[in-house]
């Protein structure tokens, strides 16, 4: 039976050592109330303490606040991280980087499918995500930091079924989940009528309830049983133990905006010529070169930064035909930019994480645009790990994998980058001092060999250049108007690139601040 008790109470309930699940995705769904008071337990009591912490895209607002994970970003408290991504929480990040704690990355799709083999008793994931990447064991078997590699615990091992190799990920066990929905009826149903993401609560739930732990959510408020259609149930409440009312100023959509969006949740739609188009920019001059890759009746998967801008260039310009999907579960509409991307401006549906990436894994998309941060001459990308920095893949490898054509994006140099873009060129007047054309990454979170093994169709595209990738390397098939190829490229590059017989120029129209006039035909 659903106990219904205040965040305190809730803190009260954990116990030192215990592994912990914490329920929201980036800047959305995070259960503030109970993380505030775990940390107020913490600093009150010294208790509980040296917890393993497990989540998915760890939550924060990406900015070093007392907000989402940030809170319980103190080495005492948190001994060990389980995530697919650290960004968001960069307090979380620094302390993995700084190794104050043992820090585990795992691609996004295995950690949520885990949960799913938790709750069913199942000795853990199968599958071939992570294959040649720094997931693989050969490589480094997802251990961030020196602090793992001492614990001695592997959460990943190489085996061969029916002649091929695979990664099989061993479940493991769950203390207690700290999750948060939109209403709980009096019996402790719960529904995420406000939510702006379906997320993996019922996973996580289920996981945790059948290994005999402790389901604790936060919710907006309680209504009257009965209340709450059985279609929006998210989490009957034979999976919930207790739930914790939280106090507005804690229980917001998400970190992005103080007011509730009902475009994001589905409640409402608002007309499209509302979103404002990007402002010109290095980014947008990406955006609208990854959009000319478009075409119909394709699903499209955007990643986080400049690849989402890809959906606002497809709304200015007028696109149709395709489908935007996310990882966090939204399809159709507008991917949100900035801090309150992984919703979307009036999607058609709202799918949750895992099944989502049971559908990415099998193939459902024709098409993805990610980041890059750093990309070397045998064509492997590192978004994951620089230095101290670890940020881990988030779905980033789930999708790159799985995904025909991959449309890999970013600036050309790292650092202040002074450009012009106007009058059908490019004119760069300052050059950023980082050079992420590089001769090795320092993590592979996209194996080049996997892909090229794979048959897949690999891009690279900058402001002023666009390289794919061939079976001999990465080869410069365009350059951007008033670029020149000495100066602005090969000289900013560790490595010479393979270069195209016929070396091509950009299309002047992305350098121009009108409509690009673009179409899928």
């Amino acid at each position: 039976m659903t106990e219904f008790i205040t965040a305190r109470d809730a803190a009260e309930l954990l116990q030192d050592g215990q592994t912990v699940v914490v329920g929201g995705f980036g800047a959305y769904c995070c259960p503030d109330a109970l993380l505030k008071a775990l940390r107020d337990r913490y600093d009150q009591f010294g208790h509980p303490s040296k917890l393993t912490v497990v989540a998915g895209i760890s939550p924060g607002s990406n900015a070093r606040d007392n907000q989402g994970l940030n809170r319980l970003a103190e080495p005492g408290l948190m001994d060990t991280i389980v995530a697919g991504h650290l960004a968001n929480p960069p307090y979380v990040a620094q302390m993995v980087g700084e190794n104050k704690i043992a820090g585990y990355t795992l691609p996004l799709g295995v950690v949520v499918h885990l949960f799913r083999a938790i709750a069913g008793k199942k000795p853990g994931v199968l599958t071939h995500v992570g294959l040649g990447t720094f997931a693989d064991p050969r490589v480094e078997g997802c251990k961030a930091n020196d602090r793992a590699r001492e614990q001695g615990r592997d959460v990943v091992s190489l085996v061969e079924l029916g002649g091929k190799e695979s990664l099989f990920y061993p479940a493991f066990h769950l203390d207690a989940c700290l999750i948060r929905a939109t209403y709980a009826d009096e019996d402790g149903n719960l529904s995420m009528d406000h939510e702006a993401l379906t997320g993996a609560e019922l996973e996580i739930a289920a996981a945790v309830h059948n290994c005999g732990g402790k389901v604790i959510a936060q919710v907006e408020r309680v209504v009257q049983r009965g209340s709450i259609h059985p279609k929006r149930v998210r989490i009957h409440s034979s999976l919930v133990d207790y739930v914790v009312v939280a106090p507005e100023e804690l229980h917001r959509q998400g970190y992005a905006t103080d007011a509730y969006r009902p475009e994001l949740s589905g409640e409402l739609r608002c007309p499209v010529s509302a979103i404002a188009p990007m402002d010109m920019s290095i980014r947008k001059v990406i955006a609208r070169r990854g959009a000319m890759e478009l075409r119909p009746n394709v699903v499209i998967n955007l990643g986080i930064g400049i690849p989402s801008g890809v959906g606002s260039v497809a709304n200015e310009e007028g696109i149709t035909g395709l489908t935007l999907s996310l990882e966090s579960g939204p399809m159709g509409g507008v991917p949100v930019e900035g801090v309150g991307f992984a919703a979307s401006v009036n999607p058609d549906v709202i799918d949750t994480i895992c099944d989502t990436f049971d559908l990415y894994d099998g193939g459902l998309l024709d098409m993805t645009f990610l980041g890059a941060a750093e990309i070397d001459q045998y064509g492997n990308v590192n978004v994951s790990k620089f230095g101290t920095r670890c940020t881990g893949p988030g779905g980033f490898i789930n999708i790159s994998q799985n995904t025909h054509k991959v449309c890999f994006m970013g600036a050309f140099t790292a650092g202040k980058l002074e450009v012009e873009v106007g009058g059908g060129r490019l004119t760069i007047h300052k050059d950023g001092d980082g050079v992420k054309f590089v001769e090795q990454v320092q993590q592979i979170t996209f194996s080049a060999d996997y892909a090229r093994k794979s048959g897949q169709e690999i891009l690279y595209i900058t402001e002023r250049a666009v390289f794919r990738l061939a079976p001999e390397g990465v080869m410069l098939t365009e350059i951007a108007p008033g670029v020149d190829l000495e100066r602005d490229i090969l000289s900013k590059m560790a490595f010479r690139p393979l270069i195209a017989d016929q070396l091509k120029t950009m299309d002047e129209r992305i350098f121009h601040h009108t409509k690009m006039g673009l179409s899928l035909q």
